[in-house]
């Protein structure tokens, strides 16, 4: 969707707006929406620890016997087990009979071993201490270089999963190890003369103030002599190269300056670690000819460290001959208007689809509405740039974070059998094969893997497991388990994955041709699009079906009266479209076809009228400008957009091939208020032209949020007021105001560090009920916004007389009938301890929708994600209890299950010794395990006497560490303080919003 030709203009446009150097003084341009060369790979995503055990030699890591120095355990799934580089070299055959193109490896650099803290090791990669060597328990870089020389030699490229984001765990603080997170507000960095500075001022200038460990950070940071020169190359040992501020809690400010679970937060602001990173991996390529990289965590770092990084190893890579080298980054959100913003705005050439992810297991596993695949697929035009589009996008079904497919499925599907299970992870695999980007199989997956969960439960061993909690696991489409190998390449799913590689290798436009939606059916059923090669110009029509039966549709095509050959799928050999170009296909249940039309489309005699609609902000992001073209016609064309300043030339920012055609045009770079005019081109497939009337739109102001505190909520002492600016740019000042019981709005202070922009306001002098308005207000060139605005009152937040779950389960409670918001049956119970209304009922299985009903009424009521009166809230039930639980200060309603919780939370802290448990902070104490309430879904515990005392403690699950949550449900967390007088205390943890109380 994407130009392939780029133009400069003499104006200044947003930098990633232009990224070519050619010439254009008014020629409208019509050009083929770019394929860039990597729109046809198909990956194969392995962690080298999990996959097979080529040599035993290395399984210790030269660190000798002990698990805890070694990090070596097979019975552990916290540990190392094995799998090496060697294996993978060894098993080439089995990874490339998938059709695999290309080879993606989990970090493979050298970790620290064992995280005691976190009483499990760096097998999976994240906690690098030396980014220069082969980790020792995968081999050594000799080993490395002969795996990516055979996979070269094969036709096969190798890709390096990297981090810019964080080290191990290796520094620690005056005040104690992993600190909870202090803000930049009220702690700012000081430099190493005193003066205090915003990091963001400095970020991407090449210049950065002069720091000192002693004074220049919230935590002084301190190194075990042991470990002051662990880290390789030697620049990494400096600490005030870190952020230093304590753990995140990955939202807000924290989210890009907070450790992760205690590991070393890079500066990532600083031009010190942007050089030491680009230099670190441009010697991969270099030297050991990596064909690209996966980039961990890329959401948490700023974006001025990508629009350098990016682009400089990107032109080092071509400096090598890898003209096809290829970058795509973790960005772990679904909202495309957010990930899209780290191929436009930070240039980088793409990110991984987790908003595919979501839209493929809703489609495929849990067989809803496919017109939810319709829209879907009708936001890809976020992606498209002058220089990058949707295509390129790596497409997935579940990794080693979030869980397997399989799970998903299992899951989703209760009580289903094997064969139903199996064809949704086929039909999964189907449509990621079939659309647009490139598809990703997660090791193992191809083998039916599945698990409880994800992290340790999705990195089961290909090879024979002596892990417990492995051996438990059924997985899909075989009577096998992890007790042996599972390399079997008859098994069903690696069979049909081989297959659709083949097939989209056969058939090139099922990988890079042209998407166009083409039919979705109400609820489930058929969902079809086609894919069109703009040279080729044969369409392909694919068809798939979620749901349970047989289904026939009639799908819209280019051509009339043609014959189209089904190329794969269980349905009729050929079929013919009507007059009106549809064409009738009979899907099979949970399954997919695919059709091939006879010859081309017709050309067009002359290109279509297109008029350009009125460009306008684009909705979730004010950065952007949504610019779309009506083309009067119905064939294939393709639409170029061009924009330009006053004085200035016109230059392409984006060529779409699929209608609705539009482009989301990043002018984040200029001022509010600047007049940019636009123009679009549309291209035939008989290769005529036509261009539109010019229309100018001004450039948005930036849209000012205020985050805290939440609507409706009561307030005491010190209120924490925060909001942030979209698109955010160093130099903003934000004002806070309030207006107490609807008198004038009155200053409470401001604020100009960024990204979140925070002030506290003192309400300790105002009487409990008195209500408070906030607002922030933000001005600067061609712009002068406000906030929304919050309303508190002062003490608890006033509860509502009643709320219900008013909707079409309302009989299946006992209700006279369906959305009966005065029915009792249906009301939830408030509970004192945490303000949150609760209800459990028993139900059959079906699809219900409700909302929350308050008073009795429908005068108030609160849908999806608590919208006042909003859309209705779904929920697929599969039978049984199930817990309503409402919140009066967020309105968001949501129904949970006894299955989704975990299998025991304990709280480990400085109590448990007087709980009766051999020591301190020992999530496996008895002693200290909580139990789940049915009735509420809250976990408990009380203590019936409790020496009085200052303890803090920790909700852990599972008996461990591996999860933990602290103060406010952030995990890991800050240490939870309880000030006891002596006597009973309730423990309680709610896993809804991982929330521990003790009172």
């Amino acid at each position: 969707m994407v130009a392939a030709a780029v133009t400069v203009s003499a104006a200044v446009l947003p930098a990633q707006a232009a990224p070519g150097p050619k010439e254009d003084h008014g020629a409208a341009g019509a050009v083929h929406s770019l394929r860039a060369p990597v729109t046809d790979e198909n990956f194969y995503f392995v962690m080298a620890d999990r996959f097979s055990n080529g040599s035993k030699a290395n399984d210790q890591g030269g660190l000798g016997p002990d698990p805890m120095v070694s990090g070596f355990d097979p019975t552990k799934k916290g540990f190392y087990n094995g799998g090496d580089l060697a294996g993978l070299l060894d098993k080439l055959d089995y990874i490339q009979g998938l059709g695999t193109t290309s080879i993606w490896l989990t970090p493979s650099f050298k970790n620290k071993a064992v995280q005691p803290e976190d009483k499990s090791a760096g097998y999976h990669g994240y906690w690098i201490t030396d980014f220069t060597q082969i980790d020792p328990h995968l081999g050594s870089n000799d080993e490395l270089k002969a795996l990516i020389d055979a996979a070269h030699a094969r036709g096969m490229k190798v890709y390096f999963d990297i981090i810019t984001n964080h080290t191990a765990d290796v520094i620690g603080y005056q005040d104690g190890a992993r600190k909870g997170y202090e803000s930049k507000d009220p702690v700012p960095y000081r430099d190493a003369a005193g003066n205090e500075f915003d990091d963001r001022d400095y970020a991407g200038t090449g210049s950065f103030p002069a720091l000192d460990a002693a004074t220049s950070f919230p935590y002084v940071p301190v190194l075990d002599e042991s470990e002051k020169d662990l880290k390789v190359p030697a620049w990494l040992n400096d600490p005030t190269l870190y952020h230093n501020r304590g753990d995140t809690t990955f939202a807000g400010e924290d989210a890009y300056y907070g450790d992760f679970f205690g590991l070393d937060d890079l500066f990532t602001e600083h031009p010190t670690v942007v050089d030491g990173m680009k230099e670190i991996y441009k010697t991969w390529i270099g030297d050991f000819g990596v064909d690209g990289f996966r980039i961990d965590t890329m959401k948490h770092v700023n974006n001025e460290f990508w629009q350098e990084f990016g682009p400089d190893v990107l032109d080092y890579a071509k400096e090598q001959g890898k003209d096809e080298f290829f970058m795509f980054g973790e960005v772990f959100d679904t909202t495309k208007s957010f990930t899209s913003q780290f191929t436009t705005r930070n240039q980088m050439q793409a990110v991984l689809d987790f908003p595919f992810q979501d839209a493929a297991r809703s489609f495929a596993s849990k067989g809803q509405d496919t017109r939810a695949l319709e829209t879907f697929f009708a936001g890809d035009d976020w992606y498209t740039d002058a220089d990058s589009n949707v295509y390129q996008l790596p497409t997935f079904l579940g990794n080693h974070d979030m869980g397997r497919i399989g799970s998903f499925i299992a899951a989703d599907n209760p009580g289903s059998s094997d064969a139903e299970q199996v064809a949704r992870d086929r039909l999964a695999h189907e449509l990621m094969y079939f659309s647009r980007g490139n598809p990703v199989v997660y090791y193992g997956d191809e083998q039916g893997f599945t698990g409880p969960g994800g992290d340790q439960d999705a990195r089961q061993t290909l090879f024979a497991s002596q892990v417990p909690e492995y051996l438990d696991d059924d997985l899909l489409g075989t009577d096998a388990t992890h007790a042996t190998d599972n390399f079997d390449t008859s098994h069903p799913l690696y069979a049909r994955i081989s297959e659709l590689a083949k097939i989209t290798k056969e058939h090139p436009a099922l990988r890079n041709g042209a998407h166009q939606h083409r039919y979705a059916s109400a609820g489930a059923g058929i969902y079809a699009f086609s894919r069109t090669n703009a040279k080729d110009q044969r369409e392909y029509v694919v068809a798939l079906n979620n749901s349970e039966q047989a289904q026939t549709a009639e799908v819209p095509t280019y051509i009339g009266k043609r014959n189209y050959t089904k190329v794969y799928g269980d349905a009729a050999a050929a079929a013919k479209t009507s007059a009106a170009g549809k064409l009738t296909v009979t899907v099979p249940p949970l399954s997919a076809v695919v059709y091939q039309s006879s010859g081309r489309i017709p050309h067009s005699k002359a290109a279509p009228a297109v008029v350009l609609q009125e460009p306008a902000a684009a909705p979730g992001d004010n950065g952007r400008l949504k610019v779309t073209a009506d083309v009067d016609g119905a064939s294939f064309y393709e639409v170029t957009f061009e924009a330009k300043q006053a004085g200035g030339n016109w230059q392409p920012i984006g060529t779409d091939d699929t209608a609705p055609y539009q482009v989301f045009h990043d002018v984040a770079a200029l001022d509010a208020g600047t007049p940019v005019e636009y123009r679009a081109t549309v291209l035939d497939n008989g290769g005529h032209t036509a261009t539109s009337a010019a229309r100018t739109a001004a450039v948005p102001a930036p849209l000012l949020t205020l985050q805290k505190p939440e609507e409706g909520s009561g307030v005491r002492g010190t209120v924490e007021l925060s909001a942030t600016a979209g698109p955010e740019k160093a130099g903003y000042q934000v004002a806070f105001e309030r207006s107490v019981d609807n008198g004038d709005w009155t200053a409470v202070g401001s604020d100009d560090s960024s990204p979140v922009y925070l002030v506290k306001d003192d309400v300790s002098a105002l009487a409990d009920g008195t209500q408070i308005r906030y607002r922030a207000t933000m001005a600067g060139p061609g712009f002068d916004v406000a906030s929304n605005i919050r309303t508190v009152r002062v003490g608890d937040a006033p509860q509502p007389d009643s709320v219900t779950v008013a909707g079409s389960l309302n009989q299946a409670m006992g209700c006279t009938e369906p959305w009966q918001p005065s029915c009792e049956q249906a009301m939830m119970t408030l509970d004192p301890a945490d303000r949150i209304w609760r209800l459990t009922v028993d139900l059959p299985a079906g699809q219900y929708e409700y909302k929350a009903a308050l008073n009795g009424s429908w005068d108030e009521n609160y849908g999806k994600d608590g919208q006042f009166n909003g859309q209705n809230i779904v929920l697929d039930h599969h039978g049984g209890p199930v817990t309503f639980r409402y919140d009066n200060s967020t309105h968001v309603l949501t129904a949970g299950y006894a299955s989704q919780q975990p299998s025991a939370v304990s709280v480990p802290g400085s109590l448990n010794s007087e709980l009766g448990c051999s020591g301190d902070w020992e999530p496996a104490c008895d002693q200290a395990q909580l139990t789940l309430d049915p009735a509420d879904l809250v976990w408990k515990l009380t203590v019936p006497d409790l020496p009085a005392g200052s303890y803090e403690f920790k909700a852990a699950l599972n008996r461990s560490w591996d999860i933990s949550y602290g103060a406010g449900g952030a995990s890991p967390g800050a240490n939870i303080v309880l000030q006891h007088d002596g006597g009973p205390v309730t423990f309680r943890y709610d896993h809804a919003n991982h929330v521990t109380t003790a009172g």
